[in-house]
């Protein structure tokens, strides 16, 4: 049986700091569900070389602060594709809805992600082909769906940030080198389980990376409020050592 390594979606997965800026992404369809696209906007990036798997937290990757985490990736060199599992029905659409049914909206939403993520990722593949790299990047709600593709030959690296619903079985099972970004204060993902994680990645001689942040709560890597100064610099600091991952990896495959 596999033990639990982060928890199930907390109180802390619902809330968010909206952030300002304007989003240079557009809406596509891959294999049927709805795609948050950023790329480039240098004149030289003509070519794909390094191609983003972004799973959102129950935000949804059209939420502003995705799109604007989606495009700074882009601003990075590489080309970004977000799954939108809700298929245009975020959280935030009802947080502030009397009577809204919180468990029976995560059961619907887990089980589109499901059906919809292994024929969205076979569906990335036929959209760029086989000559680019591929890294992957989940949130939240996010975070095991990336260890799904992370299992398989498709990925150069991978990154989670505050993850939930991870199993030992799926940590197993990656192939790839891992980055997690971590909070001080995460009720789904506490310390006794964080350990328990690098242990395991130890006893598999895996490749991995830990920056923990103190002062900051689950959700810092897309929802915190960037007034404060400690929760802007810790989203800040994720995003960019995420990046430097994707690049140190991305000619590895």
């Amino acid at each position: 049986m596999s033990s639990t390594l982060a928890g199930p979606l907390t109180d802390h997965c619902f809330t968010s700091v909206a952030h300002s800026g304007t989003p240079k992404g557009k809406s596509i369809t891959i294999a049927g569900v709805p795609t948050y696209l950023s790329t480039p906007q240098a004149p030289a990036a003509s070519e794909v070389g390094t191609v983003i798997l972004y799973f959102s937290d129950v935000f949804g990757p059209f939420y502003i602060n995705a799109q604007l985490v989606q495009d700074y990736y882009a601003s990075q060199g590489f080309t970004v594709v977000g799954i939108d599992y809700f298929f245009g029905d975020p959280v935030h659409l009802h947080l502030d809805k009397p009577g809204f049914d919180r468990p029976t909206w995560r059961t619907k939403s887990v089980e589109q992600a499901r059906a919809s993520v292994p024929k969205w990722v076979d569906g990335v593949k036929e959209m760029f082909g086989t000559n680019v790299n591929y890294c992957a990047v989940g949130f939240c709600f996010g975070a095991p769906y990336v260890f799904q593709v992370a299992a398989t030959d498709m990925l150069s690296c991978a990154a989670v940030a505050h993850p939930t619903s991870l199993t030992e079985e799926l940590l197993r099972a990656s192939k790839v080198p891992l980055l997690f970004s971590c909070a001080e204060t995460d009720s789904a993902f506490p310390a006794p389980f964080r350990r328990h994680v690098e242990d395991i990645l130890v006893e598999k001689k895996a490749t991995y990376y830990f920056q923990i942040f103190s002062g900051v709560s689950h959700g810092f890597g897309t929802r915190g409020d960037p007034e404060v100064e400690t929760e802007r610099w810790a989203k800040e600091e994720c995003q960019r050592a995420m990046v430097g991952w994707f690049k140190r990896f991305m000619s590895s495959k």
